[in-house]
């Protein structure tokens, strides 16, 4: 079998649940035959590699390390679940000062190690603001970092999957967009059951408006009904969407979901966060935005969340004033 690329592919994180079976999941694909598996824990780290060389892939050239200059360098495509995992009783909001160092860091290890890299996806909470400083230290151009907000949009179509009895393939366009948190934006005027509009079944017997705001919560608490019900905190889910869209910026299938990406218009500014995206081997390309007044004014909610946390993350000193973000990355 032909592999996608050949080019290396760094798991950041490969110790942990999301990163392990990201890893499984990019060699069942046959993204690439170079995959890097980097932790600093190494016990963990050595038996995540020690069970993928006894599934016997093919071809592969599967290495360790817990040396961050040896796992970065010659890195042309990245992902990074290497931050703290939510817990029970934790919003995403409660990791930003811990997860915000991390990511400071990430981003300098691609800038010094791989500044050449290709693509990146950044996975750990609050990933819109992971992802921002990412994004800014990476020294990469915006097109070329994006965060996992696909999984709130496929939270959305499973639950109106259960809802209507549907097969997912009748259930199209599911979006939500702004933040990957609690002041998400559920969109219905985008969503299509059985060819029909959502928002015009909303409010009838087919679907109350009660029934429509149930739903709506159950996506935005997705993650931590996961919680509640395995103990821990999505890893499945979140693994195998990352790697689609690596694939897809491999020059896989186009990743049509929803991503989180970063945003400079006349509408928001200066910040990271999911809109209508998708991801090609030329990285991510954003359009706009369009939905009902009611919608776009959660999103416009939602953006100011974010910008809340992003102002915190530069108070706390981990992110300079916007004003100097060009000086770090000039991309921006």
């Amino acid at each position: 079998m032909d592999f996608l690329s050949n080019d290396k592919l760094l798991i950041v994180g490969a110790a942990g649940m999301i990163g392990s079976n990201m890893a499984q999941t990019a060699l069942m694909m046959r993204l690439t035959p170079n995959v890097c598996l980097y932790d600093p824990y190494a016990p963990a780290l050595e038996g995540v590699a020690e069970e993928l060389y006894q599934c016997a892939f093919e071809g592969v050239n599967l290495t360790f390390t817990t040396d961050v200059k040896e796992a970065f360098t010659g890195a042309k495509y990245i992902v990074s679940s290497g931050g703290a995992a939510r817990k029970a009783g934790m919003t995403r909001e409660d990791l930003l000062k811990g997860n915000a160092a991390i990511a400071e860091d990430f981003g300098k290890n691609v800038k010094a190690y791989c500044p050449d890299a290709k693509f990146v996806v950044v996975v750990f909470n609050p990933a819109d603001i992971t992802g921002l400083i990412a994004l800014i230290y990476s020294g990469l151009k915006p097109s070329q970092v994006a965060t996992l907000a696909a999984l709130d949009s496929t939270r959305l179509q499973d639950q109106l999957v259960k809802y209507f009895k549907l097969p997912a393939s009748e259930i199209e366009n599911c979006r939500t967009y702004g933040g990957h948190g609690e002041q998400m934006a559920v969109f219905a005027s985008t969503t299509l059951v059985d060819g029909k509009p959502l928002d015009t079944i909303i409010g009838t017997e087919q679907l109350p408006a009660a029934d429509w705001e149930i739903i709506k919560q159950k996506v935005i608490q997705g993650g931590k009904n996961i919680i509640d019900l395995r103990g821990r905190s999505s890893f499945q889910s979140p693994a195998y969407l990352s790697i689609e869209m690596i694939a897809a910026a491999m020059g896989g299938k186009p990743f049509t979901w929803p991503v989180g990406t970063y945003v400079n218009n006349d509408k928001f500014h200066n910040i990271m966060m999911a809109m209508e995206t998708v991801i090609t081997k030329d990285g991510v390309q954003t359009k706009p935005v369009k939905g009902t007044a009611v919608e776009e004014a959660d999103l416009e909610k939602s953006y100011k969340h974010l910008c809340t946390l992003r102002d915190e993350v530069i108070e706390m000193g981990v992110l300079p004033p916007i004003s100097d973000w060009s000086k770090i990355n000039p991309n921006l």
